[in-house]
């Protein structure tokens, strides 16, 4: 017999790994209704856990970068959940590259949880899903939910709208610092990690970062709030070189983000973008029976806008109005 949401809050309330699982399914796969449910019941269990995204390009390195933040995690005594973006089955709609493989290291470890989810084509690194799945790692009591990006180049921005701390992972050799200055990345990164720091380039790699950056911090007002200088890390993440400082790293900006009040403008930017998000889907929800083609203000609409008796952005209207009249 199928549990309720409630008894699924239940066994999370009481640490149970199934009805961890459990909800994390129904956010992923659940009916708009059930995932509804699901937020309702823990939203107010949430706000405690720590968030931190890791994103880059793809071949930097992400995982195994995770993999050893989560070590140097644990050995604070952090209890720690993963979150791995990955590329969805063009089959199946899942996951691809299952990061639970990569990171077999800590499966005995109660203290740490780790599940792969489908980006199911989302753009931007992450899916619809994933800030409604930080929220049930944080209902879930974890201190440090990490979010890792499924690698998508240009358009991974969007991780900053979810977590407290973004790292961004650069390699050297791959033509990163470039990419950093066209995709914005230097806006949204809080720590940047030059992985692989032992091959030949890292320096030029981080010479090219701190020129950007203070060209950037030229531009700001000097008589502004004090501004977050993002440190660069160099790291070797499959010997676990440097991770100890980007931990270090993550611990500084979380005082910042506090002494300053910046803290409290993001996680209202993270409302915001949430709120925002969820509206947007509700609408497309509204719109996917539609694409049927079988609606009839649709097809009427569309043949008049094909004999030219109406404009697209008209007909456009009038199906809104429609839509929010609760006529189509």
């Amino acid at each position: 017999m199928a549990q309720t949401v409630e008894e699924l809050v239940e066994g999370l309330g009481r640490g149970e790994r199934r009805a961890l699982a459990r909800l994390l399914t129904l956010v992923e796969d659940g009916s708009p209704e059930r995932l509804r449910e699901v937020v309702a019941s823990l939203y107010p269990r949430t706000g405690n856990a720590r968030v931190i995204g890791i994103t880059g390009s793809p071949g930097v390195g992400k995982s195994t970068l995770t993999n050893a933040i989560a070590t140097a995690l644990r050995g604070r005594d952090r209890s720690v959940a993963i979150l791995a973006v990955d590329p969805s089955s063009p089959f199946s709609g899942g996951a691809l590259l299952g990061d639970r493989v990569r990171m077999q290291g800590h499966h005995a470890d109660p203290d740490v949880f780790i599940r792969s989810m489908a980006s199911r084509g989302h753009l931007g690194g992450l899916s619809f899903a994933t800030p409604q799945a930080v929220l049930v790692l944080d209902a879930a009591g974890f201190d440090d939910v990490i979010v890792e990006t499924v690698g998508v180049g240009q358009s991974e921005v969007e991780i900053a709208a979810t977590a407290d701390t973004t790292v961004v992972a650069l390699a050297p050799g791959m033509g990163d610092g470039i990419q950093a200055a066209k995709a914005g990345i230097l806006e949204v990164a809080d720590v940047f990690v030059i992985n692989k720091a032992d091959a030949s380039g890292a320096g030029k790699l981080e010479s090219e970062l701190r020129g950007m950056l203070e060209m950037g911090h030229a531009l700001e007002d000097p008589a502004g709030p004090s501004p977050w200088w993002p440190p660069i890390v160099r790291t070797v993440a499959v010997r676990g070189e440097g991770i100890g400082d980007v931990v270090e790293a993550f611990g500084t900006h979380a005082d910042w983000l506090e002494d300053t009040g910046r803290g409290r403008q993001r996680r209202r930017d993270r409302a915001l973008h949430l709120i925002r998000e969820i509206a947007l889907e509700q609408v497309r929800l509204r719109f996917a029976r539609l694409d049927r083609g079988d609606d009839p203000l649709l097809d009427k609409l569309a043949e008049q806008v094909a004999d030219r008796e109406v404009d697209p952005y008209t007909a456009a209207d009038d199906l809104l109005d429609a839509l929010e009249g609760g006529e189509a």
